[in-house]
């Protein structure tokens, strides 16, 4: 099974993501597209040596990252709405359990704000994010069902209830080509892994 550096290492590149979005005060479903470009950081980088010292934390404990960028399309966009971003993460194990620790963020995913998370490597190889803000809580839960196909699912609570739920696939893109992602190989997905708490 990967460690946690290993899985980030693992979903460098870029990827071609498709999520469906549950809102759930509304009862309704938002379908969604983002292009996503992963690249892993060694703890030496200096964006990582950053981040900690901005959280104060010793990064001679970090064992390194990862920096995301991201452009996006949402289903209820109004003209001229913006869904790209960037973000640095930084990972802390803890001393006597390396499958778990601080995810240290610049921002966060369910609000723009630096926030110190937490981390595990679960029994199944995937990896899950639970992050608490002043208001809402975020869990999120990524898996590979195969090398080139990463699988996403995430809530968000905030006071009083879930918010949203999320589903997302993401392919690799292979090569330099600028076409639709292709995935060459089958894809067995657990149907009792890719369902969110709340049954989708």
């Amino acid at each position: 099974m990967m460690d946690v550096m290993e899985f980030f290492q693992h979903s460098a590149g870029r990827w071609k993501s498709k999520r469906i979005t549950h809102h759930l005060a509304f009862r309704r479903s938002e379908m969604g597209e983002s292009e996503i470009e992963v690249k892993a950081l060694a703890a030496i980088d200096s964006t990582i040596i950053e981040l900690c010292e901005s959280h104060q934390v010793d990064p001679s404990l970090a064992v390194g990252g990862c920096c995301v960028t991201w452009a996006a399309s949402m289903g209820w966009d109004q003209e001229g709405e913006n869904h790209e971003g960037k973000t640095v993460f930084a990972l802390v194990p803890d001393r006597d359990k390396p499958h778990t620790g601080q995810l240290l963020r610049d921002r966060g995913y369910a609000e723009i704000v630096a926030v110190i998370g937490h981390y595990e490597m679960d029994n199944d190889g995937g990896l899950v994010l639970t992050t608490e803000y002043d208001i809402m809580s975020s869990v999120e839960r990524f898996w590979f069902p195969s090398d080139n196909v990463r699988v996403r699912s995430s809530t968000v609570k905030r006071m009083g209830g879930f918010s949203t739920a999320t589903f997302c696939t993401e392919t690799r893109w292979l090569g330099n080509s600028t076409s639709d992602p292709v995935v060459t190989e089958s894809v067995n997905i657990d149907p009792n892994l890719i369902l969110s708490p709340l049954g989708w």
